[in-house]
């Protein structure tokens, strides 16, 4: 019950700050800052959102708290730039207030407690925490290290996004292993079939070695992937 109140919550401010809050409203908040009348149908449609959500009429004072909240937040970020960053942590603002009305109004202590205790302790935790941790940190490293020689031989630092391929090949391996874990073996098909579009070059030498370089670097990185997976997978199933 408690966590459903909280699963509803979230509910109601993402779809409030996203797909009720047209884009316009958005240009004249950053534009107008809190003179921007749009800024206050946001924060009114939220807080309606939060009320009926809630479905508890007797608690009209949590939806005036995400009101109030959300409007200083939104302000806030108004005066920010507008980049990536800042509306992350506008978000976890806006996250850690719902939690924190969860927490103070209907989080079960014991319940939560025991529950986290358990679960904290368990070898599938640290499974799944280590499994990941590796594909994303150390493995991306060991890779890198592996192809370095065919880095410079491709002249890969020349062009293209900066530290793209490091966060290629961090989603690729992520969602690998997500799929061994959950025993999804067909999408990995799907993956490598998304990843083979691409074509060796036939007229220009140097675009042939990006590319060698490139299904090299996939191989390696599927690879590993899967062999961390699969060793997960086992463990899990003890």
């Amino acid at each position: 019950m408690e966590l459903g109140i909280l699963l509803r919550l979230l509910m109601a401010h993402l779809l409030g700050d996203f797909l009720l809050q047209p884009l316009s409203w958005v240009k004249a908040k950053e534009r107008k800052k809190e003179k921007a009348p749009q800024m206050y149908y946001h924060v009114l449609v939220v807080t309606v959102l939060t009320y009926v959500f809630l479905w508890d009429w007797d608690k009209w004072y949590i939806p005036m708290i995400v009101m109030v909240s959300h409007l200083a937040i939104d302000i806030w970020k108004s005066h920010r730039p507008n980049n990536f960053l800042y509306f992350l942590f506008d978000q976890l603002l806006h996250l850690a207030v719902i939690l924190l009305i969860w927490i103070a109004v209907y989080f079960n202590y014991h319940l939560i407690t025991a529950w986290a205790v358990k679960y904290l302790s368990s070898p599938h935790f640290w499974v799944l925490i280590l499994s990941y941790y590796l594909v994303i940190g150390p493995l991306g490293i060991a890779i890198g290290k592996a192809t370095e020689k065919w880095q410079k031989e491709a002249a890969m630092d020349t062009g293209g996004l900066s530290k793209a391929g490091m966060w290629i090949g961090r989603c690729e391996r992520v969602l690998i292993l997500t799929f061994i874990i959950s025993n999804q073996y067909t999408a990995l098909g799907f993956l490598m079939a998304a990843k083979s579009i691409l074509r060796f070059g036939d007229k220009d030498d140097r675009e042939q070695k990006k590319t060698e370089y490139i299904l090299v670097g996939t191989l390696i990185s599927f690879s590993s992937a899967a062999i961390v997976g699969v060793i997960a997978n086992c463990i899990l199933k003890t």
